[in-house]
């Protein structure tokens, strides 16, 4: 090999070399990135949407059958019926074995109608809490401000739902779960990377999530079934 040739192997074995340790470097960090949660940190504050909306007429509505009081249950009330819930067909993957002979309470969660109904009974022959009824119930169908994406499931105690819902990167996104209050339900929302987004354990049925993502992509919501009776719930998103 003359020094000429050999100069020239020495300088694409430096080349090689240099390319390959800038390329390492660069792919790690595509790598960690890509395992990055899909999440906006600090994002700017977004007035709540139609899925935290319900979720807080729920609770609201609770709070008035608990005190029995007609006014906190005709205000959730009227703050369900400013959302205008649209059914979406979704399929879960559902793993888990259902106890057998379950009992079974209510079919839905509560809605608008059955707050109104439930208010009035509450309000009994005071004129004024009747009329809030009223007017409630004439205003229910023109009083929407908000929307939602709700899909009804059936989950059968021992059992879990995994649903994948898509988001757009940058844009606010809502997330809940309302159970009928027959059993307790664990939410999990994750990204697409398995980070975890959202985490609900304790004693209720009801849970809301909002974050902003970072980039287009699905999320899967894990909701578990730990009582002993068939919960049927609303998935919403907004």
């Amino acid at each position: 090999m003359t020094t000429g040739s050999f100069r020239l192997c020495l300088l694409r074995a430096l080349c090689g070399g240099v390319l390959i340790a800038l390329t390492l470097p660069l792919r790690a960090e595509v790598a960690a990135e890509a395992k990055k949660p899909n999440l906006v940190v600090n994002a700017a504050p977004s007035a709540p949407g139609g899925a935290m909306t319900l979720v807080m007429a729920q609770e609201l509505y609770a709070i008035g059958l608990a005190r029995k009081d007609a006014l906190t249950a005709v205000t959730a009330a009227r703050l369900a019926a400013s959302v205008d819930a649209k059914p979406v067909e979704r399929s879960p993957k559902t793993d888990g074995t259902a106890l057998a002979e379950q009992p079974d309470g209510a079919d839905a969660p509560v809605d608008t109608a059955a707050m109104l109904a439930k208010a009035r009974e509450l309000a009994g022959e005071d004129e004024t809490l009747a009329g809030l009824v009223e007017d409630a119930e004439a205003e229910a169908a023109r009083s929407r401000s908000a929307s939602a994406s709700e899909t009804l499931s059936r989950l059968s105690a021992g059992q879990t739902d995994v649903w994948e819902v898509p988001f757009f990167g940058g844009s606010y996104a809502e997330v809940a779960v309302i159970g009928d209050g027959d059993a307790n339900l664990d939410v999990l929302v994750t990204d697409e990377n398995g980070n975890t987004i959202c985490y609900e354990v304790g004693w209720s049925d009801r849970m809301s999530c909002n974050f902003t993502p970072s980039w287009n992509g699905y999320f899967h919501v894990t909701v578990q079934n730990n009582g002993s009776k068939r919960n049927s719930y609303y998935l919403l998103t907004n």
